[in-house]
């Protein structure tokens, strides 16, 4: 009995040794590339739009098909004067750094898509967590960009402020102004056969800057908004804070993204988006107040 008790305390001691050597679940993630990725995160600055009358939508129906001025479509029609009450905006979109921090401070799993590129960018092409981290958050659906705007006490931002903090008061055709699109104002028209990102840090865009100081609201990473895509809503929506329909099936998207042709890149354009997709090219951008 006592050689019993003897065998039974040295595996009891082996077992605790072994237990106390392993390393935590919790260091198990910071050793990781998705937490030296979210170790690095650093938010953005806020900007402010005044409150104001701004110009939405297009007007221009006679140009060619081949000029930059003409609609995309005609969910941009008519051209209207719309109010909006003073609101606050990120700078610049939320990067892959805040968005995996935020995943493990929800308790989240980290999608796959996200997971997936992760690994092939640190394995494949050996990019640092430091570029990574300045990276803009895609692959995440629209509920998602929702509920980390609210955590930090924010919200995405309608689809009226996103076009007026894109444009300015008086309709630009881009966010710097009327001029075409060309490197270094966007990051617009790539493309890789295997939908890998070729974006750019999110604090970068100097040159690309709205009226309003935002970076990339032109290329890099198409945008999320609030509102539910309503195809005549231009033509039906209130002259003061509009805030989409009701209900649809898709929310908007706006200002293009890394693969997108310049016509995509104009403040008008608008498109939607399932909001449960998970895209290579969606990302998102917070505002308040909630």
């Amino acid at each position: 009995m006592t050689r019993h008790r003897i065998v039974l305390g040295v595996l009891a001691i082996a077992t605790l040794v072994g237990l106390l050597s392993r390393p935590s679940i919790g260091a198990e993630i910071e050793d990781s590339p998705f937490g030296r990725i979210a170790a690095l995160a650093s938010g953005s600055p806020i900007m402010t739009v005044a409150e104001g009358v701004f110009l939405m939508g297009t007007a221009r129906t006679t140009h060619t098909s081949f000029s930059l001025e003409f609609p995309y479509d005609d969910t941009e029609q008519p051209q209207r004067r719309v109010w909006l009450d003073r609101f606050d905006i990120d700078r610049d979109e939320v990067s892959l750094g805040e968005f995996l921090l935020w995943l493990q401070q929800q308790h989240r799993p980290i999608p796959e898509e996200i997971r997936k590129l992760i690994d092939h960018m640190t394995t494949v092409h050996a990019v640092s967590p430091a570029t990574l981290t300045r990276w803009p958050a895609l692959y995440v659906t629209w509920a998602e960009a929702s509920d980390f705007c609210r955590a930090r006490g924010k919200r995405l931002p309608t689809e009226a402020e996103w076009e007026k903090a894109a444009r300015g008061d008086h309709g630009n055709l881009f966010p710097w102004g009327q001029r075409p699109p060309v490197s270094g104002l966007a990051m617009f028209g790539q493309y890789h056969v295997h939908e890998i990102p070729i974006v750019a840090a999110v604090e970068s865009g100097e040159g690309g800057r709205s009226p309003y100081g935002l970076r990339h609201m032109a290329g890099n990473a198409a945008e999320w908004v609030e509102d539910w895509f309503g195809i005549d809503y231009y033509a039906t929506m209130p002259d003061r804070n509009p805030r989409g329909i009701g209900q649809g099936r898709y929310k908007v998207v706006r200002g293009g993204s890394w693969k997108s042709a310049p016509v995509l890149l104009r403040t008008a354009t608008r498109s939607g988006a399932a909001p449960n997709q998970r895209a290579s090219t969606i990302g998102f951008r917070c505002a308040g107040p909630v």
